[in-house]
């Protein structure tokens, strides 16, 4: 509804504007300046490279019953720098 009243104050009065769509965002800063840091992580990509560098014993993927090879879900994934990237191009 919102996008709606967007695009109609827009024909009405050139209201400019945008639509940002995402999600499953990830990644920290390259120079490891800001950033979440949990102990016990949740997040699939943070527990995946903890296991990797032997933080946890293993990986537990959950979802069997996806219409996928092997049943588990597929997600795409933004890191966090382009979707900053993506906000400073939306303003401009």
């Amino acid at each position: 509804m919102v996008e709606q009243v967007l695009k109609d104050l827009d024909v009405a009065n050139e209201f400019r504007y945008i639509f940002l769509r995402y999600f499953n965002v990830a990644g920290v800063d390259p120079e490891g300046r800001i950033g979440q840091v949990y102990k016990e992580s949740t997040h699939l990509i943070a527990r995946a490279l903890k296991t990797v560098h032997g933080e946890f014993p293993k990986l537990s993927i959950y979802g069997t019953d996806y219409p996928t090879p092997d049943g588990t879900c597929i997600r795409d994934y933004i890191h966090v720098d382009d979707l900053v990237e993506a906000h400073v191009l939306a303003l401009n």
